[in-house]
């Protein structure tokens, strides 16, 4: 049981984009960093300082829980948080309310045990530090950060005037100035520097799709620009000849039958030229598809290395493997989430074997896709196989390996 949901685990991790993961690893940060530093702030001194008197147990009894809840609640709505800076959402009304009133009766309960000389004055004013940080991490991502920096000001002044009353001694009421700035500094860069980061992350995961989508969408105009030059003249004339002919054989003259036959032949012609654009659409040239390739992936940000022999190959042979490159190469900037793609193009004892290897498992789901059965459909016409799947020691990289034999090839074509 076990490790199979360690393996489900992994799996989730694998499936997600390296945007997703990156910020799934920030937010769990931000969980923990709000327990750790709250609690290790507090519990310690705390427990230490308290001096032991039923009113200073209960009252620091209640600042801990309150504490606790301070950080579940500041967990609970760290996503809506984020979510509202990266402007995927608006933030629930209210939000901050709970929070606050959490940090209020946290702060009250620390100035009461300051006042009644319950626990030692340093201890209170670690424990101050440490209240602030659950709602400052979580208001510092929802407001704008004069706001945040103008809030943590008053807050200072009010809270070093009432440490002030409870205990009038100078060097304290610095210190707990001191200690509102850093909570302040850190919350700020402890959550508004990694949302930035994550919004930075997302506009180039927005970039990469626009290219990919950018990179298909010229594609298909190309192939709309080919199909309307070579059918839109012989179109055009074979409306004109059509009329021409109707006219004719309305008027019983025998030039119609003349034009008809025309009609037939620029038909059968425009069918022809069709058939060349699909040919050369649907052949891929293995030298330009290996470069193109390079290029896409480079421009994408994927480290791209090609290494190839492709002199005296067969022209089918090419074309098989040139769509193995363009299919490949499109799962790589679609379906994955690599960093570098390896591609290998070797002829050895009679095989031409070429090779993608990227460290992006999430390519074509697992080899069953669409996209790999046509692939090995065009290979079997050269009898070529192909394999895809995940390997490594970690098994974080995903292989395609497509093997034609040059023999069988070279004895049908000869």
């Amino acid at each position: 049981m076990v490790g199979r949901i360690r393996r489900w685990q992994q799996r989730h991790w694998r499936e997600r984009s390296k945007a997703e993961r990156v910020e799934l690893y920030t937010v769990v940060t931000w969980y923990v960093t709000t327990w750790f530093f709250s609690l290790g702030w507090l519990l310690l001194p705390l427990v230490g300082g308290l001096h032991h008197r039923p009113v200073a147990l209960v009252l620091g009894a209640l600042v801990l829980l309150l504490t606790a809840l301070q950080c579940a609640a500041s967990n609970r709505l760290t996503r809506p948080a984020l979510d509202h800076y990266l402007g995927r959402a608006r933030l629930p009304a209210g939000a901050h309310r709970v929070p606050a009133v959490l940090l209020g009766l946290v702060l009250a309960l620390l100035l009461a045990l300051a006042a009644l000389d319950a626990a030692d004055q340093p201890v209170v004013r670690l424990a101050i530090g440490a209240a602030l940080l659950p709602f400052g991490v979580l208001y510092g991502l929802t407001v704008p950060v004069r706001v945040f920096l103008r809030s943590a000001a008053l807050l200072a002044v009010l809270l070093m005037g009432a440490v002030g009353l409870a205990d009038p001694d100078g060097a304290g009421i610095l210190v707990t100035g001191s200690l509102v700035a850093f909570q302040t500094v850190f919350s700020l860069l402890a959550c508004r520097c990694g949302a930035w980061t994550l919004a930075v992350l997302w506009e180039a995961e927005r970039a990469r799709e626009a290219e990919a989508r950018l990179a298909v969408a010229e594609e298909r105009l190309r192939f709309g620009r080919d199909l309307h030059d070579v059918l839109g003249r012989n179109l055009s004339v074979i409306s004109l000849k059509s009329e021409l002919a109707v006219q004719l054989a309305r008027r019983g003259r025998p030039e119609a039958v003349e034009q008809m036959i025309e009609v037939q032949r620029i038909a059968q012609e425009s069918q022809r030229e069709v058939r060349d654009v699909v040919r050369g659409y649907r052949e891929a040239d293995l030298g330009v598809e290996l470069a193109g390739a390079q290029g896409v992936l480079t421009a994408a940000g994927i480290d791209c290395a090609v290494r190839a022999e492709t002199g005296g190959l067969p022209a089918e042979v090419q074309s098989a493997l040139g769509w193995v490159v363009r299919e490949a190469t499109t799962n790589v900037l679609r379906h994955g989430d690599a960093g570098r793609c390896d591609v290998e193009l070797m002829v050895r004892e009679g095989h031409v074997v070429l090779t993608v290897e990227n460290d992006g498992v999430a390519s074509p789901g697992g080899g069953g896709g669409s996209g790999l059965a046509g692939l090995r459909e065009r290979l079997s016409a050269v009898d070529g196989t192909l394999e895809a799947g995940v390997v490594g020691a970690g098994r974080d990289r995903f292989r395609l390996v497509a093997d034609v034999p040059l023999r069988t090839v070279r004895g049908v074509t000869s």
